[in-house]
């Protein structure tokens, strides 16, 4: 296997998608909550080093399933890269954020190793098994915008309202990254919530609980005109994804908690 395989198969089998979508959002709360370029880097890169070890544990854990369904998506499954390197990439990334994360200082290294990362080795470990399943997103999105807060050189936690969003958002994002997987992941012994309720109920679902987090973002703070705009938008989408077929629905769901983010992105500067 050459150097250059591994390092793909690496990239590929953190979950790239979550990995980057997750570690940009940070990037973004910490612009706009005031934190300098290099204490927003940290906090960034605290952030990250806890995803790719929740991604490349995931795979790791998972491996033996995904051969079993012979998964062309996995990069272990289909020999890419081998369960020692995978093995290593995980400890060293979980060892670089606690230390990134305690730099950050106590109380916001505390949240993030505690309650964001520890939830995304729970739900690997047990809750992607179990109708509690949305749980650990939840959490772990909830408590995001707090480490970037709790990281600024006078620590404090966040509104209500962002946490909220920040939860809904979590648990939107955690039906629709089963959605595309229902049936492999049933044939291997996962069965999370997403699962029993089946594909047609979480098509629905799924937008429904992110507008729930657009009203919650628009209306919390009082509502304005942008906010009104967004949430205007995310009305609309929500209303395609539920009626529409194929891909769209996923499509616009994915529009929805973009659209989310954004409104969080763009209050947090008067949080």
């Amino acid at each position: 296997m050459s150097t250059v395989g591994a390092i793909r198969g690496l990239a590929l089998s953190c979950h790239p998608g979550p990995t980057v979508a997750v570690t940009a959002f940070t990037a973004l709360l910490a612009a706009s909550a005031g934190h300098t370029l290099p204490r927003g880097l940290l906090v960034t890169a605290a952030v990250f080093a806890g995803q790719l070890s929740i991604g490349w544990s995931n795979d790791l854990i998972d491996a033996s399933r995904d051969r079993a369904v012979s998964r062309p998506d996995k990069p272990i499954a289909r020999g890419d890269v081998t369960e020692g390197t995978v093995r290593i990439a995980t400890i060293s990334a979980l060892a670089a954020c606690v230390v990134l994360s305690l730099a950050c200082g106590i109380a916001a290294g505390t949240v993030h190793l505690v309650l964001g990362v520890a939830s995304g080795w729970a739900y690997n470990l047990w809750f992607k098994h179990t109708a509690f399943s949305p749980l650990p997103y939840a959490v772990a999105f909830a408590i995001l915008p707090a480490v970037v807060t709790l990281a600024l050189p006078t620590p404090e936690w966040p509104p209500w309202w962002v946490m909220v969003t920040g939860g809904l958002l979590g648990v939107g994002a955690h039906f629709l990254n089963a959605l595309p997987d229902l049936a492999d992941d049933a044939e291997t012994g996962v069965h999370g919530l997403p699962h029993r309720l089946g594909a047609p109920v979480v098509r629905v679902v799924a937008p429904a609980v992110l507008l729930a987090g657009s009203v919650v973002a628009a209306v919390g703070p009082g509502l304005d005109p942008t906010s009104a705009i967004l949430l205007a938008g995310c009305t609309v989408l929500a209303a395609v994804a539920v009626t529409a077929r194929g891909r769209v629905p996923f499509l616009a769901a994915i529009g929805i908690a973009l659209l989310n983010v954004v409104s969080l992105v763009v209050r947090s500067a008067s949080w």
